[in-house]
């Protein structure tokens, strides 16, 4: 059962998850040599896959979360997604220079909330602001 104002909320949530991912997706599109570089030197295997799979889950990612488009199966795979950017990315634990651990805590911990974001989209659905609520059947009970 959905409040009036439900869809409204889960539309700025939408966007305000997608900022992020667009963005980041197309700085690494304007980017791409030094985002494998960067890729390379955190020693992340199989840059010439994990590279363009990264770009593509941010920038089309983002773009679904905008129209809201296949949304659960989206926010299962950018909850993973941010978990996995996560453990690579700011693995805090590998850092001995404080400031710079503290810095990669606080990011860490950010995707760790940004993927607890994504999983109350899997509950919630797209909201009906969005292609998902406006391809779901009428009448009775829907998500």
């Amino acid at each position: 059962m959905t409040r009036p104002g439900d869809s409204i909320v889960i539309f700025i949530a939408r966007l305000a998850l997608a900022v992020l991912f667009l963005w980041g997706g197309v700085m690494k599109l304007m980017g791409y040599a030094g985002f494998v570089g960067y890729l390379q030197g955190r020693g992340v295997p199989f840059v010439q896959i994990a590279a363009p799979l990264a770009t593509a889950v941010e920038a089309l990612g983002g773009l679904c979360l905008v129209l809201g488009f296949k949304i659960r199966p989206l926010a299962l795979i950018m909850a993973v997604y941010t978990v996995a950017t996560a453990v690579l990315g700011h693995d805090f634990w590998n850092v001995t220079d404080a400031a710079m651990q503290h810095d990669m805590v606080i990011h860490f911990w950010k995707n760790i909330g940004i993927a607890g974001g994504f999983l109350l989209l899997f509950v919630t659905g797209a909201g009906g602001i969005s292609i998902d609520g406006a391809r779901a059947p009428r009448g009775g009970l829907h998500r």
